[in-house]
């Protein structure tokens, strides 16, 4: 079902039609010149220069035929790759931090045959959205794709996240379940605290450049066999990017409870920063159509599982 277009023009126009001593307009101004206001997410211009050539690089090697789309957003300008045809079933796809959608090249082509596909990149993360970081603990993420919905006219989705993508699409979910069709998540933040040794080497490596950044990448991947191009892209990206090292927000049981629809868990049993064992019991207490998968041997990089994901969003 398409959406009113004239939806998301008010939706925007909300944070400038209220009063201008409303607490709302406050609250919402605040949030806002917050994100807008942070230090820039890229450490020299000559860096993000070089991430974005490797991003372009990719899009100019897209398996399948694409458009590359910009969505006005209450907290951003939001890019989207859109592929496959688009009276499919939507799908939308979502990348982890220190990412974008150029992760999901290698499975695009494959979810395209069976959905319209939608890889979107979160804002304040080292892709084409805007560059301000909403915040983790209120509902940002959560109005942002709504927003993103809207913007495409599309009503109810399928999401697919990994890592803080999966964080995402928890987050939207739980706000807006009845726009959420199936939910997958791939060792997503936000069901149990991430793990505290992986933290601590995270803030070592911090301090040590782009070999710090290449030992973080290398403990994200653990045995994972990666493509050279996806290390190389990996490697840019820590060099150059400041990631996020906030505290992350945990979905209360309340939040949880509210997804009522099929729901997969994948992980990996070598997951350097992702419990697995403490989030898999969890969600199956709570979520009332819970399916899991954990694979043995499998660190935090979840690639190539478009085999896995397609046949439970197509059942």
């Amino acid at each position: 079902m398409e959406q009113d277009p004239g939806k998301l023009d008010r939706i925007l126009s909300k944070r400038t039609e209220v009063d201008p001593g409303s607490p709302f307009r406050t609250q919402a101004y605040r949030r806002r010149e917050k994100g807008m206001n942070a230090k820039p997410i890229y450490k020299s211009p000559a860096g993000k220069k070089e991430i974005m050539a490797l991003y372009d690089a990719v899009l100019a090697r897209w398996p399948v035929p694409h458009e590359e789309i910009y969505i006005p957003t209450r907290h951003g300008d939001t890019f989207v790759i859109s592929s496959g045809e688009r009276t499919a079933p939507p799908l939308i796809l979502l990348h982890g931090s220190a990412s974008n959608a150029a992760s999901w090249v290698a499975d695009v082509a494959a979810y395209s045959a069976h959905f319209h596909v939608l890889a979107v990149d979160l804002p304040g993360e080292p892709g084409k959205s805007a560059e301000n970081r909403p915040s983790w603990q209120e509902l940002d993420f959560g109005e942002w794709l709504e927003d993103v919905l809207d913007g495409l006219r599309i009503e109810a989705t399928a999401l697919v996240g990994i890592s803080q993508g999966g964080w995402t699409a928890l987050r939207f979910a739980t706000y807006r379940p009845e726009r959420v069709s199936k939910l997958v998540v791939l060792a997503p933040a936000g069901i149990a605290p991430a793990r505290t040794s992986f933290l601590l080497k995270a803030i070592f490596y911090s301090l040590l450049g782009s070999k710090g950044g290449e030992k973080m990448n290398q403990l994200v991947m653990g045995r994972q066999e990666m493509h050279p191009d996806a290390v190389r892209f990996m490697n840019t990206i820590m060099a150059n990017f400041h990631g996020r090292l906030e505290k992350e927000y945990i979905f209360t049981d309340e939040e949880l409870k509210r997804l009522t629809m099929p729901t997969l868990l994948i992980g990996g049993t070598e997951d350097a920063l992702i419990p697995v064992e403490k989030i898999t019991p969890r969600m199956e207490k709570l979520l009332p159509h819970f399916t899991a998968e954990i694979i043995p041997g499998m660190s935090h990089a979840l690639v190539n599982l478009s085999e896995k994901i397609i046949p439970f969003l197509s059942a």
